[in-house]
């Protein structure tokens, strides 16, 4: 199998060799044989017959050589960081990163004695600045949450690899449909599968894949975290990659359109996708991503109330989360990057006004027409 949507239905898949059910049986045992068996199976050593098959699908989608999955997409970012990463190691971070993340490294990597730098831009050069004599990775996001700003790929992996330390991305917003880093070199891909992987807003969980030998090495650390993942929902998660090709597809069309319908609306001061033309990384985007995602940001203009907004939705859901079937609406100065100052946000391009939007599978008309009525309510209430 070599073909994306083949490997999201079929790639991974357990048999059903009892009854040959069409889908993978599910195996909910937390207690398995030690003795005459080549595997020690274990929940939370995350080798299950499900974990293990649903490890080898992300895997493969995103064509690694192995992965693992957690039971948070922060299970998966904080596993993968500390387990490469040691006191008086020092580690380079883009500037912008989604909030959890960032609250992550202020507040515990201190305690673990682990040193950081963020960029102060998303050039190659300004990555390559921060290399010290202890510097052990890269850390990078793109597109950008929820700015949806875009980082050369091939650049980051060829500074890594020069330097001889590795590069590690989080590929949530891109999703393995719209761009798979480790093609560009990158050594370790991150995702928040709570978001495109699941899809269906009912499932947190996390992933991480990469190389055989970079997942070992994650392995030895998770085993003893004890991040693991309820193989009922293992099983939920691999049902729903099978129609992450189609969902992502849809997303993708219905983001490009809205961002181009936003972007002329004079109510709109900003609008921030990678599949604008006038985007400043546009180029860039082209280049290592198949679509430009699902995500869009953009800024309302000073005279329209951000909260007022989210809230005269009807269709369009004002909640926490993101990536689903359904379309949805939130302030990051309120929710993902609440944890963050008011100068960091500033730093990042988050401003009041601005809405992260997630793109569902609707028809786009009624999505602009929600988007409509809600501003409309402010121009009538004045």
């Amino acid at each position: 199998m070599s073909d994306f949507r083949t490997l999201c239905v079929h790639a991974g898949e357990l048999k059903d060799e009892q009854y040959g059910g069409a889908t993978s049986p599910i195996y909910t045992s937390t207690s398995y044989p030690f003795t005459n068996v080549k595997i020690g199976q274990y929940p939370r050593y995350f080798n299950t017959p499900n974990q293990r098959g649903l490890s080898n699908k992300i895997a493969s989608l995103e064509g690694a050589e192995a992965g693992m999955i957690f039971g948070s997409g922060m299970a998966a970012i904080s596993t993968a960081m500390l387990s490469h990463l040691k006191a008086g190691d020092h580690v380079i971070f883009q500037n912008d990163l989604y909030g959890g993340t960032r609250n992550l490294i202020k507040h515990e990597f201190p305690k673990y004695g682990i040193e950081f730098s963020f960029t102060s831009g998303l050039n190659a050069e300004d990555f390559a600045a921060e290399i010290r004599k202890n510097t052990q990775g890269i850390y990078i996001e793109t597109p950008s949450n929820p700015t949806l700003k875009i980082v050369d790929l091939k650049e980051i992996s060829l500074i890594a690899k020069k330097a001889g330390i590795w590069s590690m991305i989080d590929n949530t917003f891109a999703s393995p449909v719209n761009q798979n880093p480790i093609g560009f070199g990158i050594d370790i891909v991150i995702h928040s599968a709570t978001k495109y992987l699941g899809g269906h807003s009912d499932i947190c969980a996390g992933a991480v894949v990469g190389s055989q030998s970079s997942i070992d090495k994650v392995f030895s650390s998770a085993k003893n975290f004890g991040g693991s993942l309820s193989d009922y929902t293992v099983w939920l998660l691999e049902r729903s990659i099978k129609t992450l090709f189609i969902r992502v597809q849809a997303q993708n069309n219905n983001a490009q359109q809205l961002a181009e319908y936003l972007h002329k609306q004079d109510w709109i001061s900003q609008v921030y996708y990678p599949g604008l033309f006038n985007h400043p990384d546009h180029k860039i985007a082209k280049t290592q991503m198949k679509g430009f995602g699902g995500m869009l940001s953009f800024d309302l203009e000073p005279n329209i109330d951000c909260e007022k907004f989210l809230l005269g939705l009807n269709l369009i859901k004002p909640t926490m989360s993101l990536a689903g079937i359904e379309s949805t609406a939130l302030s990051p100065r309120l929710t993902s990057h609440a944890l963050l100052s008011e100068e960091e946000r500033q730093a990042q391009g988050i401003t009041d006004q601005m809405v992260r939007f997630s793109c569902g599978i609707e028809a786009i008309d009624d999505i602009k027409f929600d988007i409509l009525q809600s501003i409309k309510k402010q121009f009538h209430a004045n």
